[in-house]
């Protein structure tokens, strides 16, 4: 019986020690790979990606307004913002909309792809903003 238990903890050890350095010895094979940072954009460029709302509210009881963004593939912007203190630049764009106009323009194509010409963008600085970089000048593509 007690050969039966012997053999039965040394089969559970060498399965677990095989189960552990197996992909210990696989991760130091491969080295990690750097990000690569996006494309740059420029004022003038097609920005593409889907376009998602958040619905937030202005101080304790302030109006609900709407605030779009782009997620798309990640991008440099021109100098100086650069990467915005991100590794390959940022992915998600906040639209900003000036007019009832725009914002109604903007409400049919929420959870679609859409494309927009970009004019003016920037890296969020300020704590209200959701996202990495702000685009406050545009228009939609079609």
């Amino acid at each position: 019986m007690t050969k039966r238990r012997f053999a039965g903890h040394l089969g559970f050890a060498l399965i677990l020690a095989v189960a552990l350095t197996a992909p210990a010895a696989s991760a130091q094979q491969s080295e990690p790979v750097p990000p690569k940072a996006g494309k740059l954009i420029n004022a003038g460029d097609v920005l593409s990606g889907e376009l998602t709302t958040i619905r937030t509210r202005g101080g304790k009881r302030g109006p609900k307004t709407s605030t779009y963004q782009i997620t798309s593939e990640p991008r440099r912007l021109p100098p100086p913002n650069g990467l915005c203190n991100l590794e390959t630049g940022p992915e998600t764009f906040q639209l900003v909309t000036t007019s009832d106009a725009q914002a109604a323009q903007l409400k049919g194509f929420v959870g679609k792809s859409i494309s927009v010409k970009v004019d003016e963008v920037t890296c969020a600085q300020d704590a209200g903003q959701m996202t990495e970089a702000v685009i406050t000048k545009w228009s939609v593509v079609k």
